[in-house]
């Protein structure tokens, strides 16, 4: 799984993906249809500023929807551990790590277009996923990081 031209999702991030792609397909759309018909009703559309101001919003969700498509037709969907154990960190990991004279935090290790690190979720190609990939429970990690280097231990992966 570290191929990096791949894209990898969860299933959670499948689903939230597709509910996404149907709000922008349906209420999306329809809302830039709407405004695109008010616009147009106005005359002169050489000088309407919410004409094209509609007609590159339509674009953006256009090109996003073609994204979000593109995404999920060659997503790899990660496989969910069966019994709640890993041997090694992979892509779809729930690992707990600890830094020295710091508390534990436990992150879960995704796919680039997941990434979220507020939510815990760190792409399996950033500085400290990729540092953690195929580590085991109990290994020291040294990793480079924009704000330098970091050492730490892995408590826990699930």
């Amino acid at each position: 799984m570290n191929d990096s031209a791949s894209i990898y999702l969860t299933a959670e991030g499948a689903e939230k993906l597709r509910q996404e792609l149907a709000h922008l397909e349906t209420v999306k759309r329809e809302e830039i249809a709407q405004r695109l018909r008010s616009a147009i009703q106005m005359g002169d559309l050489s000088e309407n500023a919410d004409y094209h101001k509609a007609k590159e919003d339509q674009a953006f969700l256009e090109g996003r929807i073609q994204e979000l498509k593109y995404t999920l037709q060659n997503a790899q969907l990660i496989e969910e551990s069966n019994n709640g154990k890993r041997d090694v960190v992979d892509i779809g990991a729930t690992v707990t790590i600890q830094e020295e004279g710091y508390d534990p935090e436990t992150y879960r290790v995704v796919g680039v277009k997941e990434a979220n690190p507020r939510e815990g979720k760190i792409s399996h190609q950033s500085p400290i996923g990729k540092a953690l990939m195929g580590k085991r429970i109990g290994e020291e990690v040294v990793v480079q990081t924009p704000g330098g280097e970091m050492r730490f231990k892995v408590l826990d992966i699930q």
